[in-house]
């Protein structure tokens, strides 16, 4: 991971010239987000909502739950475009067969789906894809974008 290694006022263009160009919004995401999961009960598959933290950096989320390689782990991954719309992938372990859909979901099984998402400035939305919606269940996403923490007291 690569931070604080952009270097400015190397560019012909004056401040005045870029504002308001790719150059302010390519960050305009970036930050620490708090996600919620929220899946319904569907059938004899129990509900569940889970919080955790996931980053946004150029534009690229990057949310974790859980220990990698474990039992109850989620990644969520994927690029951002300017206009705020995203495909992220998502990727996991089933924890319990009581929260899993499908005939092969069994506690420590990987899964894997799409969601569909949308960010504005400070917070987003966003939908798993259900497939033929037999096995998958209509999951939503909600992030809040976090405010920023201050490194040094005002003056």
């Amino acid at each position: 991971m690569l931070i604080g290694s952009i270097a400015f006022g190397q560019s012909a263009t004056s401040p005045s010239q870029t504002a308001g160009t790719g150059a302010q919004s390519s960050a305009r995401f970036d930050g620490k987000w708090l996600t919620k999961l929220s899946c319904p009960a569907k059938g004899n598959t129990e509900g569940y909502t889970w919080q955790f933290s996931s980053i946004i950096q150029n534009n690229s989320l990057r949310g974790e739950r859980g220990t990698a390689g474990e039992p109850g782990y989620l990644l969520i991954e994927g690029k951002i475009a300017e206009d705020g719309s995203a495909k992220l992938s998502a990727s996991g372990i089933v924890a319990s067969r009581q929260y899993a859909r499908g005939i092969l979901a069994h506690k420590g099984e990987e899964y894997g789906y799409n969601i569909k998402a949308r960010f504005q400035d400070a917070e987003g939305t966003g939908t798993r894809d259900t497939g033929l919606g037999v096995v998958g269940r209509p999951c939503t996403f909600d992030f809040v974008k976090q405010p920023a923490t201050q490194s040094e007291p005002r003056p």
